[in-house]
C-alpha cells in the first residue's frame, strides 16, 4: 500500500521519498479538482497523467522488487485501478487513489503510534541521569545514567525513578514497583534490601549503592525488549498477504465481469477503485501492535508480533519448577541426621554448596550462617552440572552433596524421606557414608493451579511439568497444581528431547529464564518469568514476564487469542464492505470519483476495528493473585 522506503544517500533529505509523493498526490488532487470545478480538462487530463503516471512508475519498482524478495503485494490492484482511471478519462477519481495509496504509509504510522502508546511509555519512562554522592566531599552531582559505576552512592529524591540496580543504604524506603513487577501497592524495604531500577521512590529521599551499570540493570534489559518488539512486523502482515492472491483475482474476476456485460469500460475502473486493498495492509499489524501494547500493559514484554499468533494456538504447554511454579526463594526446613548429626550434616552440606551456583546452594549456606555452624575447609570443589557438588576437604574426607544418584554412587541404595508439597531433598555424603538429608521448602505460587485450569479452559490439551528435581517432589507440585504429566530429573538435553516430542502443537514451555535457555529455545514459544532477581533480558524466549507472576501466561494465551480475531475480524470487515461496494458498482449505482472516497472510509473503519486490540488487557479475566 505503501509508495516506499526512504532514499539512500549521506545527506538525509529534506523530504523523504514518501513524503514528497504524498506531496505530489495532494497538490495533484487539488489542482485536478480545481481543473474539475472550472472544467479545464486539458489542464485535468495533463496532472493526472503527471500524477499518475510518476506513482504508478514508483509502485510498480517496490512491486517489482518485492516479487524477486518472494513477496507478493497488493498494490497491483491499485495500479491497475489508477490505470483503468487513465484510460476511461475518470481522472478525478485516479488521483483520490494516488492520495489514498501514497498516504496509506503515514496513515498506518499514525494507527502504529496508537497501538504502540503502552510499549513508548515503558521507553520514555527508561531513567536518564543519577544523583552521585562524592565519597570524598559528599557533594550530589547529576551524571548520566551511563556513568555510573558499580560501587557508586546514589541519591534517590521523593518521585523519582530508580537510575540502576542496588541495595538500599538508608534505613528505609518505601518503593512503587508497578511499572516493572505490576505489584500495584508500594512495598516498604529495610537496609540491604536489593532494588530494582526502573520502580519509583515513594515520599522520601534515601541513597543506594548501584550493584549493576545501567546497561546491565533489570529496567535496561527491559527497555532492550521493547525497542526490539516496537520495531518487529506480524506474521500476520504475511498472512494478510496470503489473500492478496484470491482478493486481486475477485476483484479482477468482478470488473472484467461487469465490463463484458455492460460493454462498458468506465465499470471496469468504477469496481477497481473500491477494490484497493488498504484494510489488509493496515489491519493485521495495527491489530498486533495493538496487542503487543496491551500485553505490556500486564506485564508482559513480547518479543515479535509473530509470538501473538503462535500463542493463540497453542495446544500444549511445559512448566518448570523451581522459580516458575513455585516461588523460587527455598528455605532448609530440617535437616535428616544418618551416620552424621543434623549440624554436622549441614556444615558439610554448606562447605561443598558454597562452590555451587544451583538455586538450593545459597539456602544451604545462608541456613549454615545463619546457625553459627563452622565450615570446614575445602581443598577442592567440582560441581556436576544437574548432579551436584564433589568437595574434598583439607583433612582428606570426600563430599557429595546433590541428588540421590549422585549419593547412590558412593553410599549404595538411600532411604528417601516423605516429602509435602513444595518440598524437595538433598542428600549429603561423606567418604562413602550417607551423613544425612537436607529438605528445603518451595512453596507452591498461590496462583499456580488457577494458571493451569485457565489454560485448559483456553483450549491446551496437554500440560507438563519439566524439570530436572527428583521425581517425589516434581510429583507433590504436580499434584498440588493439577498437572497429570511429569517428566522429572531432566538433564537440559532431555528437557529439549521431551518438548521437542510434546503433541499437540504449537507448545509453549514457561522457565525462569536463568537456566531454561535451551529448552525455552527448543519450544513454538518460549516464556520466561523474570521477577525480582532474575534477568529480563533471557535470548532464548519469545515473551518475558516482569511481574513475578506466573498467572499472566495465561492472561498473555487469553489476550494473543484475542489480539488474532481482532485482526481477522477487521481483515475481513474490509474485505467484506470492499466486495459490497464492488457489487455496486458493477451494476452502475457507484461512480468512480464516489467510490474513491468510501474506500477511504473503509480503511478508517478497519484501523479503528483493528485498534480495538488496544482495550484486550481491559476485557481479560483478573489474575488469581489480585483478584
Amino acid at each position: 500500500m505503501t509508495a516506499g522506503g526512504r532514499a539512500p544517500g549521506r545527506v538525509t533529505p529534506r523530504f523523504t521519498r514518501s513524503q514528497l509523493l504524498i506531496l505530489i498526490a495532494g497538490v495533484g488532487l487539488v489542482v485536478g479538482v480545481a481543473a474539475w470545478a472550472l472544467d479545464a480538462s486539458a489542464v485535468l487530463a495533463t496532472t493526472a497523467y503527471g500524477v499518475l503516471g510518476i506513482v504508478i512508475v514508483v509502485t510498480a519498482v517496490d512491486m517489482v522488487r518485492d516479487l524477486m524478495a518472494g513477496r507478493w503485494g497488493l498494490d497491483l490492484l491499485a495500479v491497475i485501478a489508477m490505470a483503468a482511471t487513465l484510460a476511461v478519462e475518470e481522472y478525478v477519481a485516479g488521483l483520490i487513489i494516488a492520495v489514498m495509496l501514497t498516504g496509506g504509509e503515514a496513515l498506518e504510522a499514525w494507527a502504529a503510534r496508537r497501538a504502540t502508546h503502552e510499549l513508548d511509555t515503558l521507553l520514555r519512562r527508561a531513567p536518564s541521569y543519577a544523583r552521585r554522592v562524592d565519597p570524598r566531599s559528599g557533594d550530589v552531582v547529576e551524571v548520566p545514567v551511563d556513568e555510573v559505576a558499580v560501587g557508586d552512592e546514589l541519591l534517590v529524591r521523593s518521585s523519582e525513578i530508580l537510575p540502576v540496580d542496588g541495595v538500599l543504604l538508608s534505613e528505609r524506603a518505601v518503593i512503587d514497583e508497578s511499572s516493572v513487577t505490576g505489584e500495584p501497592v508500594p512495598v516498604t524495604y529495610a537496609a540491604g534490601a536489593t532494588l530494582l531500577s526502573g520502580t519509583t521512590n515513594g515520599t522520601g529521599t534515601f541513597t543506594m549503592r548501584a550493584t549493576r551499570t545501567a546497561h546491565d540493570s533489570q529496567y535496561a534489559s527491559i527497555v532492550q525488549l521493547v525497542e526490539g518488539a516496537v520495531a518487529s512486523r506480524a506474521p500476520m502482515v504475511r498472512l494478510a498477504d496470503r489473500y492478496a492472491v484470491p482478493f486481486t483475482a475477485l476483484s479482477l474476476l468482478i470488473a472484467g465481469v461487469a465490463w463484458y456485460v455492460s460493454g462498458d469500460p468506465v465499470r471496469f475502473a468504477e469496481v477497481l477503485v473500491v477494490a484497493t486493498p488498504c484494510p489488509l495492509l493496515i489491519a493485521a499489524p495495527v491489530a498486533f501492535m495493538g496487542g503487543m501494547s496491551s500485553a505490556a500493559k500486564v506485564n508482559v514484554i513480547v518479543k515479535d508480533g509473530g509470538v501473538l499468533e503462535t500463542l493463540a494456538r497453542v495446544r500444549s504447554v511445559a512448566f518448570d519448577k523451581t522459580g516458575t511454579l513455585t516461588q523460587g526463594r527455598p528455605e532448609v526446613s530440617r535437616v535428616i541426621a544418618r551416620s552424621r548429626s543434623a549440624g554436622d550434616t549441614l556444615s558439610l552440606a554448606a562447605a561443598a554448596e558454597q562452590y555451587s551456583m544451583h538455586v538450593f546452594a545459597s539456602p544451604v549456606v545462608e541456613a549454615a550462617r545463619r546457625q553459627g555452624v563452622a565450615l570446614p575447609h575445602v581443598e577442592s570443589a567440582e560441581e556436576l552440572a544437574t548432579n551436584g557438588v564433589l568437595a574434598h576437604l583439607v583433612d582428606g574426607s570426600s563430599v557429595r552433596v546433590g541428588k540421590p544418584r549422585f549419593i547412590e554412587e558412593a553410599v549404595g541404595p538411600l532411604e528417601r524421606p516423605a516429602l509435602e508439597g513444595g518440598e524437595t531433598a538433598v542428600y549429603v555424603s561423606v567418604d562413602g557414608e550417607e551423613a544425612g538429608v537436607i529438605v528445603l521448602s518451595d512453596p507452591v505460587r498461590v496462583e499456580a493451579p488457577r494458571t493451569v485450569q485457565r489454560l485448559r479452559e483456553l483450549g491446551v490439551a496437554q500440560v507438563a511439568l519439566v524439570t530436572g528435581d527428583v521425581a517425589p517432589t516434581a510429583r507433590s507440585v504436580a499434584d498440588a497444581v493439577g498437572i497429570e504429566t511429569v517428566q522429572a530429573e531432566m538433564t537440559p538435553q532431555r528437557k529439549v528431547e521431551v518438548v521437542h516430542a510434546m503433541q499437540p502443537r504449537p507448545v509453549l514451555m514457561v522457565g525462569d529464564g536463568i537456566n531454561d535457555a535451551p529448552v525455552l529455545a527448543a519450544a513454538d514459544v518460549g516464556i520466561a518469568l523474570a521477577g525480582r532477581g532474575a534477568s529480563a533480558a533471557s535470548e532464548s524466549a519469545s515473551a518475558v514476564v516482569t511481574s513475578d507472576d506466573v498467572a499472566r501466561v495465561a492472561t498473555v494465551v487469553e489476550l494473543s487469542r484475542g489480539t488474532v480475531r481482532v485482526a481477522l475480524q477487521s481483515i475481513w470487515l474490509g474485505i467484506s464492505i470492499s466486495i459490497v461496494l464492488m457489487l455496486v458498482a458493477a451494476f452502475g449505482y457507484l461512480p468512480a470519483v464516489v467510490g474513491a472516497l468510501l474506500q477511504e472510509v473503509v480503511d478508517l473503519v478497519a484501523i479503528l476495528s483493528a485498534l480495538r486490540a488496544l482495550g484486550l488487557h481491559r476485557r481479560l479475566r483478573p489474575s488469581p493473585a489480585t483478584s
